[in-house]
């Protein structure tokens, strides 16, 4: 976990993953069946229709949070995506994340960053429960992933 001032809080994870990087950005993208193989999510509804991308919104239920919409604002072909939601004071960033390895493995980066005047408010009382999450979200999709 990293501190980004006053305005931000951001936690960050990396994991190696012994799978092809198209199966890895298969599992990630699919996101309606994240329950399946993570706890850090209870409840997944796309909100459109399509190929999850770009301007796509997802409504998720995470344990000891409230369901919120996310929507992608960045989204880089078996690359990376970036989803947004919102809560007064609070802008909160989703990163997803793929480095291809030389070995054919792919190098996994997720975090959430915390933007916004409440966001170190919303920091102290909500850094152990999105760590937790974060790196839960890390663990299982490495197993979902290495599993396949």
């Amino acid at each position: 976990m990293s501190q980004r001032g006053r305005a931000g809080v951001e936690h960050e994870v990396s994991r190696q993953v012994e799978a092809a990087a198209g199966v890895v950005w298969q599992v990630m993208i699919d996101v309606e069946r994240w329950p399946e193989w993570t706890d850090s999510v209870t409840a997944v509804r796309r909100l459109d229709d399509g190929p999850f991308g770009l301007g796509s919104q997802v409504r998720i239920k995470q344990p000891g949070l409230p369901a919120t919409v996310w929507r992608v604002t960045d989204f880089q072909r078996h690359k990376s995506f970036t989803w947004f939601t919102h809560s007064p004071g609070v802008r909160t960033f989703g990163f997803h994340r793929l480095v291809a390895e030389s070995d054919g493995g792919v190098t996994v980066r997720l975090g959430i960053e915390q933007r916004g005047l409440l966001a170190p408010l919303a920091g102290m009382f909500l850094t152990g429960l999105t760590r937790r999450h974060v790196e839960t979200e890390a663990r299982s999709l490495k197993r979902r992933c290495e599993r396949r």
